[in-house]
């Protein structure tokens, strides 16, 4: 790009910005793949516990190994990786800060307007009082397996009901239905 002395600073801001669109794609693709790896490893986990214990055993799926996978992709990449909700099960766990909630509600207004859950996401630099970082969220649609879990109380088996209510007495990570958000993996990326 050629700049006259007129149009020198239209052209740095021009500049600036489209080294950020490309740093702020590059990063996104990386978390895209990150947040998908978590996706199909918790997955691949369920579908096994389901079909070996019932949504009874799935239950510790969801308490143990989802955290152990994301604290380990955590470690790993030396980010931090999470699921997190508006409504959730373990608020120790998944409850989600200020730009979390703020992404949820846009991924639940855009789901209620007719776009699918599972294409939900979004991506930004973000100015924190702690510094720069890189966030994205990609939701996590109610898949028909879930529902045994976060479903509707006639979804629910009383015996997962009660298991539930011991193992996470302040539960709200139910009601749903198939297509839903159900909530979101989230990364969070310290920038220099």
């Amino acid at each position: 790009m050629r700049c006259s002395a007129v149009f020198l600073p239209l052209c740095a801001l021009l500049v600036v910005s489209a080294h950020a669109q490309s740093d702020l794609d590059t990063e996104t693709q990386s978390a895209r793949a990150l947040a998908s790896q978590l996706v199909l490893q918790l997955g691949g986990k369920l579908k096994a516990e389901l079909a070996a214990g019932g949504p009874q055993a799935a239950i510790q799926v969801c308490r143990q190994a989802a955290p152990d996978l994301a604290g380990k992709l955590s470690r790993e990449q030396g980010i931090r990786v999470a699921r997190v909700s508006l409504r959730v099960r373990n608020p120790l766990l998944g409850t989600a800060d200020a730009w979390e909630q703020q992404g949820l509600a846009e991924f639940e207004r855009r789901a209620a307007g007719g776009e699918k859950a599972e294409s939900l996401e979004i991506a930004a630099f973000v100015d924190e009082p702690a510094g720069r970082y890189f966030r994205f969220m990609k939701a996590i649609p109610v898949q028909p397996m879930c529902l045994s879990c976060h479903g509707t109380p006639a979804d629910i088996p009383a015996a997962v009901r009660e298991e539930l209510r011991i193992q996470y007495p302040l539960d709200r990570a139910v009601g749903y239905s198939v297509g839903q958000v159900r909530g979101a993996v989230t990364i969070k990326k310290a920038l220099d």
